[in-house]
């Protein structure tokens, strides 16, 4: 199927990482499911994107949802496969933080925040539309989870981000591996310094590993959509396993 038949669902799609993918998945030509747990900013994305891709407004639907709580995914697949049938390619994007916690200084409520949404969230989320594509015609689809620079390496004080972005990509690889037999492609986009508003607090300065404050160079967010469009539209016999897209000067290569 061309991108023009294509149905794509962006978890976290009311801001950020999530919104550049949608407004770039809805520019290729797919139609678009965008999820959150607001609804408002859903609807923002959705009126900034049909703003920016004209007759767009027919292949986007925003449907709240908390990827953390097993009913509330659920019952987003219901409406999904309701509305279209199908579904073709998941970009499970949303994800949480907490402050900078030194490991001594972290709670169980704080891990447990960040733990239910970024890995138990891409989980469930995954985990339907694994059974989503396997059992539709024609079978497959493709799953792009988003990792982060997080998932190689840690900051200073990001023991539950870090930890969660550990766990999606063994998630990628063991769905990757189950998917091959239905025609399911997992991959993993990591992304670094992207200027959202998430990692607006790179320019101003960020905890090093010498416990400084120093300022990251940072990229435009539109190049990650950008890759979330690349990845997506490759036919399923391929898949891109782990893309990392990073600002070219952030230390990352020879990070601490």
């Amino acid at each position: 199927m061309s991108s023009q038949n294509k149905i794509a669902l962006v978890t976290g799609g009311g801001s950020g990482v999530g919104r550049s993918a949608a407004t770039a998945l809805i520019k290729a030509g797919y139609t678009i499911v965008v999820t959150g747990r607001r609804p408002e900013p859903l609807t923002e994305t959705l009126d900034l994107a049909a703003a920016d891709s004209p007759g767009a407004a027919d292949r986007t639907l925003a449907i709240p949802a908390d990827v953390a709580d097993p009913a509330s995914v659920a019952d987003l697949f219901a409406k999904i496969k309701q509305a279209y049938g199908r579904l073709d390619v998941v970009f499970n994007n949303a994800g949480v933080n907490v402050p900078s916690t030194t490991f001594g200084e972290l709670t169980f409520a704080q891990w447990k925040s960040v733990v239910d949404v970024n890995l138990s969230g891409v989980f469930l989320t995954a985990h339907a539309a694994f059974n989503m594509m396997k059992d539709q015609s024609p079978q497959g689809g493709r799953i792009i989870n988003n990792g982060s620079i997080s998932a190689h390496v840690p900051r200073p004080g990001s023991a539950p981000y870090t930890a969660t972005k550990h766990g999606v990509s063994g998630l990628t690889k063991t769905i990757a591996l189950d998917g091959r037999h239905y025609n399911i492609a997992c991959g993993q986009i990591d992304i670094g310094n992207a200027l959202t508003p998430m990692a607006a607090r790179m320019v101003d300065g960020v905890p090093q590993a010498d416990l400084t404050i120093k300022a990251e160079p940072v990229m435009d967010v539109d190049h990650v959509g950008n890759a979330i469009v690349h990845m997506a539209g490759l036919p399923l016999d391929t898949n891109i396993l782990n893309m990392t897209i990073m600002a070219s000067h952030m230390p990352f290569v020879g990070r601490g």
